[in-house]
């Protein structure tokens, strides 16, 4: 399927892709700015969120790529999560067809105000930059209740998942900030391209205007790889907590406004 827009409208969705691009790079939350672009646009809600989805993995794969060039993430010793995290988009995505997201809705605010204040009260809530990533292969258990609990949320929401990945590995396996980012963005890009195929299946997706905005996002999310890379927790942390301070925020108005 695809939609119309003016002129005009491509090259403000360039610039957005960019930005939302950055941002996921760095702390997750691109699709805060994008899907809004697109509904803004006139696109249709199911159009815009699968076409969110095309552009979104650009961005996810490219960050991902980058991060790994660095030696950040062994994607070898993280099979189970990968695995699981592709399971976990499957049933997100056809849980959205059964259960009434209502209460998603409400209670998603406060659950992502808790990560914000969970990381400004706790020094070692961003990790610490001394630890190294392990060699060892992470507890398989705990793998596969991240990928699948994440992944469900991400087929089924998705604002913050990011953040939920980040905050939530270097919690579970003690990884240095730089490697959590690194493995997040590995995972949306599991549940993104898992998500992408249901949408195309059910012939949700502008395959023009998701690639116009997918190299957009591409741009963007490999200089904010860089960007984390090379300035670190002290760049990251208020970003993130600014990111997800914003979404919370647009959540609230969203669900009780």
């Amino acid at each position: 399927m695809e939609f119309l827009l003016d002129p005009s409208h491509w090259a403000i969705l360039a610039v957005i892709g960019i930005v939302a691009g950055f941002i996921d790079a760095v702390v997750g939350g691109g699709g805060l700015l994008s899907i809004p672009a697109l509904l803004t646009m006139g696109v249709p809600p199911h159009l815009a969120l699968g076409t969110n989805k095309l552009a979104a993995c650009f961005g996810s794969i490219t960050a991902g790529y980058t991060y790994y060039k660095q030696q950040l993430i062994r994607p070898e010793i993280w099979r189970v999560a990968f695995l699981a995290t592709f399971i976990g988009a499957i049933l997100g995505s056809l849980l959205v067809y059964f259960i009434d997201a209502s209460w998603l809705e409400k209670i998603l605010p406060l659950i992502i105000i808790s990560i914000a204040i969970y990381t400004l009260v706790s020094p070692k809530a961003m990790g610490e930059s001394m630890i190294e990533q392990p060699t060892n292969l992470p507890s398989k258990n705990k793998q596969a209740i991240q990928g699948v609990t994440l992944g469900a949320y991400d087929g089924f929401a998705g604002p913050g998942i990011g953040a939920f990945w980040t905050v939530s590995t270097i919690r579970l396996y003690k990884l240095p900030l730089l490697n959590s980012c690194g493995l997040a963005r590995l995972m949306t890009s599991i549940s993104n391209v898992t998500a992408l195929v249901i949408f195309a299946l059910l012939g949700e997706v502008d395959w023009v205007l998701g690639l116009w905005m997918g190299v957009c996002m591409m741009a963007g999310s490999y200089i904010g790889a860089k960007s984390a890379i090379r300035f670190g927790i002290p760049f990251i942390k208020p970003l993130f907590i600014i990111t997800v301070l914003s979404i919370a925020a647009h959540l609230a108005w969203t669900a009780w406004l």
